[in-house]
């Protein structure tokens, strides 16, 4: 019996969202659905060979080794004490202001991020550093989680983000002008962070007791010539791309090279530290990989099944402002968060979504600050933020709940990081 493609396509989305609810990982339930949607719109032969093509050629495709490169560049300097470093650092200058550690916790994110495209990583490297300490002075857990999970989801957005990565091989963007756009963003929400966590201790005192003593001016400097590293690193990989002189995939490499060379000098790397290293680089790997290429195939199905077409016909059809349609679009991501990590919404949600946004007329590169910071809002969100959960694993005497509620005023931080790009979007174009 001959079933309209659009039909299809429908029944299609049906099911991805049944087998979501059953809780079949989203790599394979998309192939799945995405294979027996090209069987019953084209052929069986067709199908197995969309499926082959795009595993094969997701993994084989160069460019994508930027993702083990700079999730290997992250593990390592997780792994030679870059963290501490640069936590101390930040904690020394911070030191007279109210919550001087919760501030020095997110500078020391923002470091963190700045060598490393992973939240999950941040939050695991932060928590094991910040919270001991943070707990050592009596700052309260929802603060002191709170700034942690928050300053996690920098490492999404401050280049080298892999979600910048994912979102520039989902949708065929350049991932360097992506790094680039996320620059300014990325200051911005610092910042933010930091203010709403000093008006929370203003506000409050209690949360953040001051029991500290103060550091000279000439122990602050010293501490900040220790973290060279990151300031090395971040000019070679980031200042490479935006000057022309490597692409990602050669900064990502650069990076690498240049990270194992300072662990040797400053005699840091061992068997251990490279295992693990190289472990955590692949497990990442695979994961992103296979959700790139079941995200493929999905969309080839709904290529075929007109859904995209369809609904960006509608849309504009409707002559309802643009900005209306990226309201719905901020409350459908809002949404999502609730429920999945921030890659499988990505995946899940571009190829509908980014043909209508190049219908709008929204620049793409612009959409991917946006599409990120909407991630990275959905790591932080109950009841499946996954950077609350890492940081539960570190901290098991915590209740969630508690972690949860410390991490909803950077919610706010991140909606105003939002609304300025929407009101100004030249803050995330200046640099290009």
């Amino acid at each position: 019996m001959n079933m309209d493609p659009l039909m299809v396509g429908i029944l299609g989305c049906v099911l991805v969202i049944v087998l979501l609810v059953l809780g079949m990982p989203i790599a394979f339930l998309m192939m799945f659905v995405g294979f027996l949607g090209i069987w019953r719109l084209s052929s069986f032969e067709a199908a197995l060979s969309v499926v082959a093509k795009n595993l094969y050629g997701v993994v084989s495709h160069y460019p994508y080794t930027v993702i083990p490169l700079f999730v290997f560049i992250g593990s390592l300097a997780n792994a030679g004490g870059m963290t501490t470093q640069l936590y101390n650092a930040f904690d020394k200058w911070f030191q007279k202001v109210p919550g001087g550690l919760a501030l020095a916790t997110i500078g020391a994110c923002a470091g963190f991020a700045a060598v490393s495209g992973s939240s999950v990583a941040a939050v695991a490297a932060m928590g094991r550093v910040a919270l001991p300490e943070m707990r050592k002075f009596n700052y309260h857990p929802r603060l002191a989680t709170g700034v942690i999970v928050a300053g996690g989801t920098l490492s999404f957005l401050i280049p080298p983000s892999l979600g910048f990565v994912v979102y520039g091989m989902l949708t065929g963007q350049s991932v360097g002008k992506l790094f680039i756009a996320g620059i300014i963003p990325g200051v911005i929400l610092t910042a933010l962070y930091m203010v709403i966590t000093f008006l929370l201790v203003k506000l409050n005192p209690l949360l953040a007791p001051q029991m500290r003593s103060k550091s000279s001016a000439k122990e602050k400097l010293k501490l900040f010539f220790e973290v060279w590293e990151v300031v090395l690193l971040f000019l070679l990989m980031i200042g490479g791309i935006y000057l022309g002189i490597v692409t990602p995939t050669e900064a990502a490499a650069l990076g690498a090279f240049v990270m194992l060379m300072i662990l040797l000098f400053k005699r840091k790397l061992n068997w251990k530290i490279l295992r693990e290293a190289l472990f955590e680089m692949s497990r990442i790997s695979v994961m992103v990989l296979l959700l790139v290429a079941g995200a493929n195939i999905f969309s080839y199905f709904l290529a075929l099944s007109t859904i995209p077409i369809f609904i960006t016909q509608w849309i504009v059809a409707l002559k309802v402002s643009k900005y209306l349609v990226l309201l719905i679009i901020t409350c459908l991501y809002l949404f999502l968060g609730c429920f999945l990590d921030a890659i499988s919404m990505m995946v899940l949600t571009l190829p509908v979504i980014f043909p209508l946004i190049l219908a709008l007329n929204f620049d793409p590169i612009w959409f991917g600050v946006f599409a990120v910071l909407m991630m990275e809002a959905g790591l932080i969100t109950p009841p499946v933020g996954l950077n609350v959960y890492t940081l539960a694993g570190l901290a098991e005497d915590i209740p969630i709940e508690e972690i949860f509620k410390g991490s909803i005023p950077y919610l706010v931080s991140i909606l105003l990081t939002l609304f300025m790009i929407i009101l100004f979007p030249q803050i995330a174009l200046y640099l290009l």
